[in-house]
């Protein structure tokens, strides 16, 4: 079962909408028990990173405990960007630092919020990105954006190049939206799910 953590900041429904036309079972939860259950974790999201305050107490340990297990570990944009130690737009309010580094504003000199189609520029091996091409158009909603880090496993370029997926053992995060990204996204989310046997 894949748990889709439910901290009232996401689009949950269309989420759980592309597992379903997948075929998989996932359930949205804010229950640490279910989450300890789990063959697999999301934690989507939109909006201002201090929605993830939310993310706390025995929700954030059932995540912790869950990615001590090796269970595989999905941040979909705003829970992306919670897995980096910070963000300027909540200096006070730490992420989960998973990996290093700190979420910036887009610069003055492009439009922001960062919206609709951009490339994505797959750089070496990815066991996220597995069968989704060089150069494909995924779409974005985003105002802060995270920075290139050795886990960057693609990148996109808006006002300079950022972090568009990283991963790391069975940590893994996109920027964009999957679920609204066409059949690109449905790969991705289909090699999520591949990585516990569950298709």
């Amino acid at each position: 079962m894949i748990a889709i953590v439910d901290y009232q900041a996401g689009n949950l429904a269309s989420v759980q909408k592309a597992f379903r036309h997948l075929g998989h079972d996932s359930v949205i939860t804010a229950d640490p028990e279910v989450i300890n259950n789990a063959s697999n974790i999301v934690v989507p999201g939109v909006g201002h990173f201090e929605a993830t305050s939310a993310l706390s107490g025995s929700l954030r340990e059932a995540i912790v405990s869950a990615i001590d297990r090796q269970v595989p570990l999905l941040g979909i944009c705003l829970g992306m960007q919670w897995m980096f130690d910070s963000s300027q737009e909540a200096p006070k309010l730490r992420g989960l630092g998973l990996f290093g580094g700190k979420c910036e504003k887009f610069p003055a000199a492009v439009k922001s919020p960062h919206v609709g189609w951009n490339q994505l520029q797959v750089r070496g091996s990815s066991r996220l990105l597995r069968r989704v091409p060089q150069n494909v158009f995924v779409y974005f909603t985003h105002s802060y954006r995270a920075p290139l880090i050795d886990a960057t496993v693609a990148d996109c370029e808006y006002g300079g190049d950022f972090s568009a997926a990283v991963e790391r053992d069975n940590l893994f995060g996109v920027q964009f939206h999957p679920e609204k990204s066409g059949e690109a996204g449905l790969q991705l989310l289909r090699n999520f799910c591949e990585l516990q046997d569950l298709c």
